[in-house]
């Protein structure tokens, strides 16, 4: 579905590309004793995994598109829990909102039934050399 892997990081928590919308990856996460915090729940490193590998997704695929060969670094990420994540599969998918030459700023939205009912939003700044 496209041209890069997933991290270890992102494998390790069970992390995979579940579909490709409007050329934007878009992730999940099944729910397991990998990902859970309290019982039943989603453990909140865990949904920041996952909204982070999603920004980090949707900027790679740009960056191939344009062949564009970037080291990636974060400066800021920033994460707002709105609601539990519960024991169910997660989602989530990223839109570059800034892309320049060195710089690029990501909003990355994770869900569970419904996308429009976000579960966490995260606000990534990304340094590329």
């Amino acid at each position: 579905m496209s041209d890069f892997e997933l991290p270890p990081y992102a494998k390790a928590l069970g992390i995979e590309l579940s579909a490709i919308d409007d050329g934007v990856p878009v992730l999940t996460v099944g729910f397991g004793t990998n990902v859970e915090g309290r019982p039943q729940h989603y453990h909140g490193g865990a949904t920041a995994g996952l909204l982070e590998n999603a920004g980090y997704a949707v900027l790679r695929t740009r960056l191939i598109e344009e062949g564009r060969d970037a080291q990636l670094k974060p400066v800021n990420i920033t994460v707002q829990y709105l609601s539990a994540g519960k024991s169910q599969p997660s989602f989530a998918k990223g839109r570059i909102t800034r892309l320049g030459r060195r710089n690029a700023n990501i909003a990355v939205e994770a869900w569970q039934d419904d996308p429009a009912r976000p579960i966490a939003t995260a606000i990534m700044n990304i340094l590329m050399r």
